[in-house]
């Protein structure tokens, strides 16, 4: 399962990240596409009408670990980079999770450790 956290749009048979912006949306590619223009070496980017995109919602993964909720913001090389969305603050400091900012924990997880991965559209 790859990590997903943000918009994604469907758009002519395909799934794309994306980035809504009034009545147009940006659709993202890692690599060449028709109509997509190269932004950096592996980002290519088209703005097309908010009419012409087939579906627009905003992919969340969750997971547990150390058996507490978290979401997962991103993946490196095996690891996890993960959001305690417990709202303990004992509980995220009994973990030993880095703050982040005010009331917000988070840390790396090893993916092997991670439990019950699975995604949540809005």
């Amino acid at each position: 399962m790859s990590i997903r956290h943000g918009y994604y749009a469907g758009w002519r048979d395909a799934q794309y990240e994306a980035s809504p912006d009034g009545d147009k949306v940006r659709l993202y590619a890692s690599r060449h596409a028709d109509g997509f223009l190269q932004v950096s070496p592996d980002r290519y980017v088209q703005v097309v009408p908010l009419a012409d995109v087939d579906r627009l919602q905003y992919v969340t993964t969750h997971c547990t670990w150390r058996g507490e909720p978290f979401v997962v913001l991103g993946e490196h090389e095996g690891w996890l980079r993960v959001e305690y969305s417990g709202g303990k603050a004992p509980v995220a400091e009994q973990l030993g999770l880095e703050p982040f900012d005010r009331g917000v924990y988070q840390a790396w997880a090893s993916r092997h450790e991670v439990e019950d991965l699975r995604e949540e559209t809005v």
